[in-house]
């Protein structure tokens, strides 16, 4: 019996992703993606298993290879690139086990991507009406929010690089709209 895997398609694949010095999008590596629901209790006990403290502030991001996003009062994105995702939830699970908590595997739902440039912000500007002022937006604030008429999860890593988690159906249409705002902006 054939791997159907090996057949599945990306929902990038064939999108050709805007590059340039002002703004470059890149696909984020494979990733294990999960929802996390519960108490305190079962966030401190998440927080010891998965190796990164759960942010305790609504729209903080937290941690580099494995990042942790709050969401909600109750609620957190955990995301861990290049990692299986059965061995997370198997580590997750026997911690919390005592627990109430939800925690769903939402790793084939969405896609990452990054954009980077010092045009990066003004992209984002064309389809978000959030301020994305560093003043505003710093360096490990992360929300729910709206690109163009698509939901993405977006978050500022560096002063010139934002973190999107989009679902894969939506993927192609918010990297087209990234394309034509990059390019109405130029490389200024």
């Amino acid at each position: 019996m054939s791997d159907l895997r090996a057949l599945r398609r990306g929902p990038l694949d064939g999108v050709a992703l805007p590059s340039t010095v002002a703004a470059a999008v890149t696909i984020v590596p494979a990733t294990s993606r999960f929802i996390l629901r519960g108490a305190a209790d079962a966030a401190a006990a998440a927080s010891a298993a998965f190796g990164v403290s759960l942010p305790a502030c609504l729209n903080r991001a937290d941690g580099a290879r494995r990042t942790v996003i709050m969401l909600g009062p109750d609620e957190w994105l955990l995301l861990a690139e290049g990692e299986d995702a059965t061995v997370i939830v198997h580590t997750l699970e026997a911690a919390m086990s005592a627990l109430p908590h939800s925690l769903v595997d939402v790793s084939h739902r969405q896609v990452g991507v990054t954009i980077k440039g010092q045009q990066a912000a003004l992209v984002l500007s064309s389809g978000c009406s959030l301020d994305l002022r560093a003043s505003a937006f710093p360096i490990g604030m992360a929300t729910r929010t709206l690109f163009h008429k698509s939901e993405i999860i977006l978050w500022r890593q560096a002063e010139d690089r934002f973190g999107i988690e989009v679902w894969r159906s939506f993927a192609p249409y918010v990297i087209g709209h990234i394309e034509a705002a990059r390019d109405a902006a130029g490389d200024i």
